[in-house]
């Protein structure tokens, strides 16, 4: 059931968006080679918990982390270890946090040093699917607008969209309905209306669509094990189109 969020809903969870935001910009400063994703997970860790909110994915569903770090192949759910990053890598980083029992939830993917011109195609297509998803995010549009707005964007530029994993509602629990997918036809689905609270992150990759899961249970990847960028924030729909609520 998809529930519309009073304005003291939208208040909380723009407090948790902001604290996301805050979390994936400190780390964007913390990257570098030779970093561990555990060091990163500390520090996400400690930020949320100093701006009085919770770590939305630590313990969900047993998940043993602050954070989920996916570097190069692995798509989404990657556990933060002792793994150190490398030059040319890619890292998609996902942040949620709770504030009195509201979610905030993004992601991004950014480079480790310098990267090749492809990654840094594929990380601005991603990210720009995201933008031109959100717009199509309007009071009486349908859901698969904005699903149709990032899959047609993102192939015509040569990449491939996850179809395993997709956005969703959010509120007072991480996931709520309705599942937002990357990929459709438009004009399908529910009617958006104000208030309605979704979290859109296209998975963009650059070979095949398809992923699996690796042995840990977690960590997704692509099945050829070419490139994944994962771009996400929470939004709200107002009557004048929609806010981010995880943008600083």
């Amino acid at each position: 059931m998809i529930t519309l969020k009073s304005q003291r809903e939208i208040e909380l969870m723009r407090i948790a968006g902001r604290v996301v935001a805050e979390v994936l910009q400190t780390l964007e400063q913390a990257i570098r080679p030779g970093i561990t994703t555990a060091e990163l997970d500390k520090i996400a860790e400690r930020h949320i918990r100093q701006a009085n909110c919770q770590p939305a994915f630590l313990g969900y569903h047993n998940f043993p982390a602050s954070i989920c770090t996916s570097v190069n192949e692995e798509v989404v759910h990657g556990i933060p270890s002792l793994r150190r990053l490398k030059e040319g890598d890619l890292i998609s980083i996902d942040v949620g946090a709770v504030y009195q029992g509201y979610y905030g939830d993004a992601a991004a993917t950014f480079p480790v040093g310098v990267i090749d011109e492809e990654d840094q195609r594929l990380l601005a297509v991603t990210q720009e699917s995201l933008r031109r998803g959100i717009a199509k995010a309007l009071p009486g549009s349908r859901l698969t607008d904005i699903s149709h707005a990032i899959q047609s964007y993102v192939e015509e530029q040569g990449f491939s969209v996850v179809r395993d994993y997709v956005g969703h509602g959010i509120g007072n629990q991480m996931h709520e309905d309705p599942q937002v997918p990357n990929f459709g036809r438009p004009g399908r689905g529910p009617r958006l209306q104000a208030g309605m609270a979704l979290a859109i992150e296209p998975m963009v990759n650059r070979g095949t669509w398809q992923v699996e899961t690796l042995q840990d249970n977690w960590t997704v990847v692509t099945k050829d094990r070419q490139r994944s960028a994962h771009f996400e924030h929470t939004i709200v729909i107002t009557a004048d189109g929609p806010e981010v609520l995880t943008a600083l």
